[in-house]
């Protein structure tokens, strides 16, 4: 694993941020159960098109991230059957909205899809009383071709001083 970049004093302020794109999942529902669409490629840029998916289940209570790529953007999809609480930080230096951060909820109360780019540090909790199931969508393979190379992650979860936090 690579060192983690050398941290900038910031104090996070909520706001949009630049390239981050939320968009409603519609479950089209009938006698059968629900069917939606995760992605399309007429909705997304072709630098985010994915080229792999997994699928993650995560416990009530439970915290994924926060982490950052440094190369890899993705397209993560709540769908249910719990419901997430989702934060992004902007800590990519270069961008207009530097030191923003957003928080979503998501899932089986408000189907998102979210594309997230690269450089922007992401986390989600599942908020419910049930199981969740999270679908990501990169757009680059983890580990590279034939998972020979280093995760391109930037891991911040297991620092007890870090300054992305879930809560306020």
């Amino acid at each position: 694993m690579q060192p983690e970049p050398k941290v900038f004093p910031v104090k996070f302020r909520a706001g949009l941020i630049h390239d981050v794109v939320v968009r409603q999942i519609s479950k089209h529902v009938d006698e059968r159960g629900w069917l939606a669409e995760l992605f399309r490629q007429d909705y997304l840029s072709e630098e985010f098109y994915p080229v792999m998916s997994y699928i993650a289940l995560t416990q009530p209570g439970v915290t994924r991230g926060p982490h950052a790529h440094r190369k890899q953007a993705d397209l993560t999809c709540f769908i249910g059957s719990s419901d997430f609480k989702i934060r992004l930080w902007d800590y990519r230096r270069d961008s207009k909205t530097y030191g923003n951060v957003m928080t979503l909820f998501a899932g089986e109360d408000n189907p998102l899809a979210v594309v997230i780019p690269k450089g922007i540090v992401h986390a989600y909790r599942n908020i419910g009383n049930v199981s969740g199931i999270v679908i990501n969508c990169p757009n680059r393979l983890y580990r590279g071709e034939g998972g020979q190379e280093e995760p391109d992650d930037i891991r911040y979860e297991d620092d007890p001083q870090t300054i992305f936090k879930m809560d306020d």
